[in-house]
């Protein structure tokens, strides 16, 4: 991490306020939009905005400082070479796929020039709930999407199937217990997005 990235973050025991306040961020996250992945595009974040978005996505609550969660970047060539195996397994487990649906397998990561798989490492027979890790590792996903839309970029936290796979978790190297909470894919919009429509949230009030 370069000076200025690091100088970027306070240092352990430094005082911090409790509070931000910033009318931007406000109007950030009452307008934050996820983009398709299919809509990014190049340029993606450079060496050091990389950096800043993984310094980013790490400060989450994190009950007992356990730091449930790792991460694994592709970039440039390697989002081709993981395409590669992608489009073998879904090959093997969909004999009936055409040519066209396992190249689009195969291209997946190339949707956008980044994508990072947030892994979940859940310390087991631990005094802080597996819930509560699991829930550190979203809250990962959710600061990554908010920082990289602050950067200038579109983003969009996807599972699919890939996710799921026994056979992909082994070539991500996983280990047992760990799953994989989202990839995130980050990129410059090549458009506009439409606002979807919003549920509305159940809300209840206790009353004594």
């Amino acid at each position: 991490m370069n000076d200025k990235i690091s100088h970027d973050f306070p240092a352990p025991g430094e005082p911090l306020a409790p509070a931000h306040a910033s009318a931007e961020t406000l109007a950030l996250l009452t307008r934050r939009r996820s983009t398709p992945a299919i809509e990014l595009s190049e340029p993606g974040p450079d060496a050091s905005q990389v950096e800043h978005l993984l310094g980013i996505a790490a400060r989450v609550p994190d009950h007992g400082k356990l730091a449930p969660w790792r991460f694994i970047l592709f970039e440039d060539d390697a989002r081709a070479s993981f395409g590669t195996i992608l489009g073998k397994v879904w090959a093997v487990k969909n004999p009936d796929s055409t040519t066209d649906q396992t190249r689009f397998e195969q291209q997946r990561f190339q949707r956008a020039p980044l994508v990072i798989a947030v892994i979940s490492t859940v310390t087991e027979q631990h005094k802080v709930p597996l819930w509560e890790q699991e829930l550190s590792a979203g809250a990962v996903c959710q600061n990554l999407l908010i920082a990289a839309s602050a950067m200038g970029f579109g983003a969009q936290w996807l599972t699919e199937w890939y996710a799921y796979d026994p056979d992909i978790k082994d070539a991500l190297g996983l280990r047992s217990g760990e799953r994989i909470a989202g990839f995130v894919y980050i990129g410059t919009a090549t458009q506009d997005v439409m606002e979807r429509p919003r549920p509305r949230a159940h809300v209840g009030r206790w009353k004594a």
